[in-house]
């Protein structure tokens, strides 16, 4: 079990998680046609595709946060849309600013997903309570912040915990944006997509870790 991420653990972390969204495609299909346009697990899973491929296509790099930024823009470029904007930003934003590291450790990991919340709430406006993806988000930016010092695996099952915790919540609450705003009532009972994949990203790199 490893305690920090060099490059090529960043680049197959990164090709795991796309891995299981693409398979998830049917999944994020069907939760997104009970309250949006059916799409969004057509998207997502084009974008990782994409990911995959820039990742492969890389030069050689000593900087793990290289890794996230190609990963970002690849998906940014790919999906069109708010779900490409607000994913690739997750992987942009997280490595924006970061002073060149060869390995990623708990902290820095933790501090990847502090920028990315800040950065996809000041661009979507969205908080929790919204029925977004910020829902799974946030409180999975905040455990990992709260657990980053148990190391890598112990700080990603909390996250996972959060983010799952947060998904599910999501049933619960009236949409803020996007189609399922004009359900109003009507999309209660159902979970929003964007919530789903966070939660799905956030285990398949705990499962990555873990194995």
């Amino acid at each position: 079990m490893k305690n920090a991420l060099n490059v090529n653990d960043c680049k197959d972390m990164i090709r795991f998680v796309a891995d299981k969204i693409i398979e998830s495609k049917p999944y994020l299909t069907e939760v997104d046609s009970a309250i949006g346009d059916g799409d969004h697990g057509i998207g997502m899973a084009g974008g990782m595709q994409k990911a995959k491929e820039k990742i492969d296509a890389m030069d050689p790099t000593e900087d793990a946060y290289r890794v996230f930024d190609t990963a970002g823009k690849a998906m940014l470029m790919s999906m069109g849309g708010a779900s490409g904007v607000i994913f690739g930003s997750m992987y942009i934003a997280g490595a924006k600013n970061s002073p060149p590291k060869s390995e990623l450790d708990a902290a820095d990991i933790a501090k990847m997903f502090q920028k990315s919340l800040a950065a996809i709430k000041e661009r979507g406006h969205a908080s929790v309570g919204d029925k977004t993806m910020v829902d799974a988000l946030e409180p999975a930016a905040i455990a990992m912040s709260e657990h980053s010092e148990e190391g890598l695996l112990e700080m990603l099952k909390a996250a996972e915990q959060a983010a799952h915790d947060g998904m599910e919540s999501t049933k619960d609450m009236l949409a803020k944006y996007g189609r399922a705003k004009s359900l109003m009532e009507r999309a209660i009972g159902f979970q929003d997509p964007g919530a789903t994949s966070v939660w799905i990203i956030i285990r398949s790199m705990r499962e990555f870790v873990e194995n």
